[in-house]
């Protein structure tokens, strides 16, 4: 009973970290949408048949069978051709050149708003993805009730780092990055044994440390416990240093999902190395072992994972349809329609080719 129960909750999980992605995702395009007056005629998170549908203002809000994404309907265009209205009919509205955030909703067709709204509406749900990420690691850092400094607290036994360092140094620079919090810290030590170029602050005066050695502190079967031989001293929650740390969370999350991306695009990772729903499932089912906070901290990941990967320039996702929008803004008319439709068409398809292959890979690892 143990197993079901144990499939149950992860499933749920699951569900809710999908769904609540994709619902921020969304309603960030909606909320642009209906400040910018343009109608949206159905707002649906999920695909496939409907399970549940509320017409409310105009819009249909529908919940749909497959939880792993959304999607807002705009009005369709009016035929071209139609020169002539039927009699009695309201001739459609101009379109609006006025505020990007006029406060009543117009209505107006997606179409017949100007580009820089529908660069707006098209940025939103991106944006809205970062929100939601910032917040949840805004939780994050709160619940810790104590937050990793850069000033050393003390050292490892046989740190090579204590041949330079003090405790009590606070750490201001490596190899000229600047270091704010322990995620910058992160990312200068790997867990490898090398020289660096230091800034501390030691007894109110700056000191500049041309060659501190720092080395990982090892297990007593050599594998690497930390990646530096030194440990920082925690410091007392604030408004300054929780948006600070917030911000480098942020930032950490942010560059190494960019990192990914860069590996993957560049060869240096393959297609093989990538996880559809299924895998993403079960790392939620792993982090729940854990308990909340790393649930959460997956959470953040796959939330600022969706908005980067959807602001990248491929066909069908938001950011090759911005790039067609800039354009639209910076010579005074959009491409042809056609080519648009060829492109995103194209890009779909290889989306869901990608999305398959993913899935595959996933039955395979974990079936």
């Amino acid at each position: 009973c143990e197993v079901p129960m144990t499939a149950l909750l992860t499933g749920l999980a699951s569900l809710l970290v999908f769904g609540g992605v994709v619902l921020v995702h969304e309603l960030g395009h909606f909320m642009a949408a209906r400040h910018c007056g343009i109608h949206v005629e159905e707002f649906s998170i999920g695909f496939g048949p409907r399970l549940w549908s509320k017409t409310k203002n105009g819009t249909t809000y529908s919940i749909r069978l497959l939880p792993l994404g959304g999607y807002n309907l705009f009005s369709t265009p009016p035929p071209e051709d139609d020169d002539e209205a039927e009699e009695g009919e309201i001739p459609p509205k101009p379109p609006r050149k006025t505020a990007l955030f006029p406060l009543a909703v117009s209505g107006q067709k997606f179409e017949e708003a100007t580009a820089g709204q529908r660069f707006f509406v098209t940025l939103c749900g991106a944006l809205m993805n970062f929100v939601l990420g910032v917040v949840v690691l805004l939780v994050l850092v709160l619940s810790q009730g104590r937050l990793g400094s850069t000033t050393i607290a003390d050292f490892s036994d046989g740190a090579k780092s204590a041949e330079t360092l003090q405790t009590g140094d606070t750490i201001l620079q490596v190899d000229g990055k600047p270091c704010w919090t322990i995620y910058t810290l992160a990312d200068v030590f790997d867990g490898t044994e090398k020289t660096h170029t230091m800034k501390v602050l030691r007894g109110g005066e700056v000191v500049t440390l041309p060659a501190v050695t720092v080395g990982p502190t090892l297990n007593e079967d050599g594998s690497v416990s930390y990646a530096t031989d030194f440990r920082v001293a925690a410091q007392k929650l604030s408004v300054h240093s929780v948006a600070v740390v917030t911000g480098e969370m942020f930032r950490y999350y942010s560059g190494a999902i960019l990192g990914g991306f860069w590996q993957l695009a560049t060869g240096q990772v393959g297609v093989e190395e990538l996880s559809g729903p299924i895998g993403t499932a079960t790392t939620i089912g792993q982090a729940m072992q854990y308990g909340w906070q790393d649930v959460f901290s997956l959470l953040a990941l796959i939330t600022i994972n969706i908005g980067i990967f959807n602001l990248l320039p491929i066909p069908a996702l938001d950011g090759c349809k911005l790039i067609f929008l800039l354009i639209e803004a910076i010579f005074g008319r959009a491409a042809p329609q056609k080519l648009q439709m060829v492109v995103n068409t194209a890009g779909m398809v290889l989306l869901l080719w990608l999305m398959v292959l993913v899935t595959m890979q996933d039955l395979t690892r974990f079936l």
